[in-house]
C-alpha cells in the first residue's frame, strides 16, 4: 500500500498514527495538492490528501473511510470498537475532532487570500465552530484518561490530531493549552506514544 499525504496535514497524521499502531506497512508519499497536475489527482477525483492506494490498485479517500479500513485488515491495537453503541461513540469523537478542525482549516484558507478579499465574518463564524468544539472536548474529557472507555482508541487520536494542527497553525489566535489544562495534560500522555511523536506537525 501507499499513502498518499502531506506533513502538516492533521488527516494525513491520523491515518500515519493508524498505521503505526496496527503496525501496517506502507509507503508514505509526500504529495502536494496545490499544483493543478499533482500526483493524487489520477486517483482521486476531489484532489485531497490523504488518499491510500491499495495493492491492487483501488484508491481510498477521507480519513474517517480509510482508518475504518485499516483498522478492519488487522487484529493488532483494535481502535474502533465492534459493539454498535461503543463504536458511535468513538467515531462520534472522531466527528467532533474532524469538524473542529474543518472549521480550523478554513481560517488558515481564509487568512492565505488577499487582504481585501477576507471575510471577517465568515473568519468569525469558523471561530466560534472551532472554540465551540475545543469546548465540548474539554468539557467531555474531562479528567478521564481516554476519550471514551478505559483503553486508548481512534477517539484519542482523532483529539489528538486536532489539537497538534489547532497548536500548530493558532487559527484566529486560538490557544487550547492556554484555556484548558485538561486538555494539555492529555496532548502531552498522547506524545510520549511514538506514533504520535513520529507524526508530529513541523514547528510553525
Amino acid at each position: 500500500m501507499k499513502l498518499l499525504g502531506s506533513v502538516p496535514s492533521p488527516y494525513t497524521r491520523k491515518v500515519r498514527i493508524v498505521l503505526a499502531e496496527k503496525k501496517i506497512d506502507c509507503d508514505f508519499e509526500v504529495a502536494d495538492v496545490n499544483p493543478p497536475e499533482n500526483p493524487v489527482n489520477a486517483h482521486n477525483p476531489l484532489g485531497k490528501v490523504p488518499t491510500l492506494l491499495l495493492d491492487e490498485g483501488t484508491a481510498l479517500f477521507d480519513s474517517r473511510v480509510i482508518v475504518e479500513f485499516l483498522d478492519s485488515v488487522s487484529p493488532i491495537s483494535r481502535l474502533i470498537p465492534d459493539d454498535n453503541r461503543e463504536r458511535v461513540a468513538v467515531r462520534r469523537w472522531e466527528a467532533l475532532a474532524d469538524g473542529s478542525l474543518d472549521a480550523g482549516l478554513l481560517i488558515r484558507y481564509e487568512s492565505l487570500r488577499p487582504k481585501n478579499e477576507q471575510s471577517a465574518a465568515w473568519t468569525g463564524k469558523q471561530a466560534g465552530k472551532l472554540k465551540r468544539g475545543l469546548a465540548m472536548i474539554a468539557a467531555e474529557l474531562g479528567d478521564k484518561p481516554w476519550c471514551h472507555g478505559e483503553r486508548y482508541s481512534l477517539a484519542d487520536i482523532a483529539v489528538g490530531c486536532c489539537l497538534g494542527w489547532v497548536e500548530f497553525r493558532k487559527p484566529g489566535g486560538v490557544d487550547w493549552r492556554a484555556e484548558y489544562p485538561n486538555l494539555e495534560r492529555f496532548y502531552g500522555k498522547l506524545m510520549e506514544r511514538p506514533a504520535f511523536a513520529d507524526t508530529a506537525p513541523p514547528k510553525a
